[in-house]
């Protein structure tokens, strides 16, 4: 049963409207900002939200307590008698009943909102406690001694009513990557089985904060009692997969995940031409490339790339080429000027040669400008597509690879997530992609790039695939208005008082941002569309380990050398090898010959790694071009041809 704590007044100065209304309670009620209550009166029932709080006494004047205490601070302590009190608040309407004809707030009795109250108030009966519910637990309203789950709708979260996330606060306090953590727990727990299958791909950006999803945290009473209320398993993630370049030495993986207990889940990020030469556009300074460069790019892209080329097909080179690989494009560019050199000629085709040499030397600088990412050869590893997996996580780790490596990786990743989904060949129905620091990809001002581009159409146009955005950042005033328009609902932790000044937070009342400013980990301000008004709510701290606790725990390795780095990545792959018995096979061999054949090893069937290493080794890896497929890789036929 709610309790009744105060009734509903309305003056001249401030009188009830159909959005707000006033009230005023004893000073023993437990009322605050964020309060859900509950109005009835002359046949209507009004849901409410406070959102500001006044305080009043009998006096008319500062100076008329002055007085009647005599100067002295501590007179009204000595008082027999206290002065008369009243709590007078200010709330928003969430919503009515019924919801027709819409008039002002009645007079009448205030009470405060159980757990049937907060329900309905927020309009949560309609996709909770039905028929093909689509409810998704966030969190508990809790106020006034009570606890009610607040629950999201999962067709305005992952689609396609609305769809996409966005969180906002302060870098240490808000606990953006906490919330994420347990949503998704949430989303993979209680996800209703007719929108089918899902799957999350987050992107590490900073640090270990997203490296220990599998491994289990620390959790106290309160928490476990709260995982128990939302009907969420208290428990790491089952199913991740990590994925991360190579430094660029090319042998140690770059990533903070290379403790020996850890390492064994991470694989290997390598991109080739074929990979890279579609999203080229995103490692190209576009001030130093005109329309001819781009025209010629484009040339490359459709009809050099992974097709024949040469004189015995029409083309104005010396020789047939197979363009598969940078060094490929690379024998391509030096065929091509040397065609043009033994002509006489300054054009080749409709292309100048200053532009070729232009365009060479950028395309060919991506190498070393993303290396340990984009590599020379053709032993590529990707993503499993095709192959997603029902509720897996899939984490990227970019943290330590330089900027523009960065948006390559998001740029290629996403496009290809949103291809997937539309042919319907990923493998999954929905995908999560979470990126934190949204203001580094999708600021509001500065530059139009590829990945604010990119990020634009999966907010406007996502939904309808089942490509969802979880994004966060600090500063959400300073991430394109698009991007963040766009996301069904939003959530902000605690913020900065210099963000809350900005036009974007006007429709606030100063009591909500106060609270905003001071709000302690793990309680948060969400908006969502069934959600006339904001809500605060609370949620427990994620059953997986944090980000500085899995450094202490697993410290990383240094990096190793050369032959230690290969003869533990073939024992990684197959558990039977020996090390010493690969570093004998490897000593007095050129690095990059063996990097090869190991990169090579590393896509097929862990069985077979050291035989085909070894053959790899014993043709001194030939240039015939094995397809960059997902495992297993088929092997060539009698591939071992003896022993070394």
């Amino acid at each position: 049963m709610s309790a009744l704590v105060g009734r509903v007044v309305a003056t001249e100065r401030k009188p009830n409207t159909t959005h707000e209304f006033h009230f005023w309670t004893g000073r023993e009620a437990q009322i605050g900002i964020g309060s859900i209550v509950r109005v009835v009166a002359e046949a209507q029932t009004v849901y409410g939200v406070v959102v500001e709080g006044f305080s009043y006494t009998d006096l008319m004047s500062p100076l008329h307590d002055y007085i009647g205490a005599d100067a002295d601070p501590e007179a009204e302590a000595r008082s027999a008698s206290e002065r008369p009190e009243i709590r007078l608040y200010s709330a928003a309407v969430l919503r009515r009943e019924p919801e027709e004809p819409v008039q002002p707030v009645p007079m009448g009795a205030v009470y405060l909102a159980d757990d049937d109250d907060v329900v309905v108030g927020l309009r949560m009966d309609t996709y909770v406690g039905v028929e093909n519910e689509t409810g998704i637990p966030l969190g508990l309203y809790t106020s006034g001694g009570m606890e009610a789950k607040v629950y999201l709708d999962a067709d305005f979260l992952l689609g396609p009513e609305a769809a996409h996330l966005n969180i906002t606060g302060v870098s240490g306090l808000a606990t953006k990557t906490s919330l994420v953590e347990f949503l998704l727990a949430s989303v993979f727990q209680h996800m209703p089985a007719a929108k089918g299958s899902v799957a999350a791909v987050c992107f590490n950006v900073k640090g270990p904060d997203l490296l220990f999803l599998d491994q289990p945290g620390l959790l106290d009473e309160n928490d476990l009692r709260m995982y128990g209320k939302l009907g969420v398993p208290a428990q790491p993630f089952e199913n991740v997969r990590y994925y991360a370049p190579y430094k660029p030495d090319g042998w140690n993986l770059n990533t903070l995940r290379t403790h020996p207990e850890l390492i064994e889940n991470v694989e290997p990020l390598r991109w080739g031409l074929k990979e890279v030469m579609q999203f080229s556009e995103v490692l190209l300074t576009r001030d130093d490339l005109d329309a001819k460069a781009d025209a010629l790019v484009d040339f490359i892209r459709d009809r050099v790339l992974d097709q024949p080329f040469g004189p015995s097909h029409g083309h104005l080179v010396s020789r047939d080429h197979l363009v598969r690989t940078f060094r490929d494009l690379e024998a391509w560019f030096d065929d091509v000027l040397a065609y043009c050199e033994s002509s006489g000629s300054d054009r080749w085709m409709t292309h100048h040669t200053a532009t070729i040499r232009k365009v060479r030397n950028r395309l060919n600088g991506i190498v070393s400008r993303a290396h340990g990412l984009v590599v020379n050869d053709d032993a590529v590893n990707d993503l499993p597509w095709g192959e997603f997996e029902d509720r897996a996580v899939y984490v990227v780790d970019v943290a330590n690879v330089e900027p523009e490596a960065q948006d390559l990786v998001f740029a290629r990743v996403v496009s290809r997530l949103r291809e997937g989904l539309e042919s319907g060949s990923l493998g999954v129905n929905h995908v999560i992609v979470f990126a934190d620091e949204l203001n580094k990809y999708a600021p509001s001002d500065g530059p139009e790039t590829y990945v604010r581009k990119m990020l634009l159409d999966i907010s406007e146009r996502g939904r309808y695939l089942g490509l969802v955005l979880f994004g966060a950042q600090q500063f959400r005033s300073q991430v394109h208005r698009r991007v963040v328009g766009n996301c069904g609902s939003s959530v902000y932790g605690r913020m900065d008082m210099d963000e809350l000044a900005t036009p974007g937070y006007g429709v606030l009342t100063p009591a909500t941002k106060t609270k905003l400013a001071s709000l302690p980990k793990g309680d948060l301000m969400v908006r969502h569309p069934h959600f006339t008004q904001p809500i605060f709510a609370r949620f427990p701290k994620p059953a997986v380990m944090r980000g500085r606790d899995g450094i202490e725990k697993f410290p990383p390795r240094h990096d190793l050398p050369f032959e230690d780095a290969i003869a533990r990545g073939l024992k990684r792959l197959d558990g039977r090898v020996k090390l010493n018995e690969v570093k004998d096979l490897i000593a007095g061999r050129d690095r990059e010959e063996v990097l090869r054949a190991y990169h090579h090893a590393e896509r097929v069937e862990p069985d077979d790694a050291l035989s085909f290493f070894r053959a790899r080794l014993k043709r001194k890896v030939s240039s015939e071009v094995i397809e960059p497929t997902a495992r297993p890789v088929p092997v060539p036929e009698d591939p071992y041809g003896g022993d070394l």
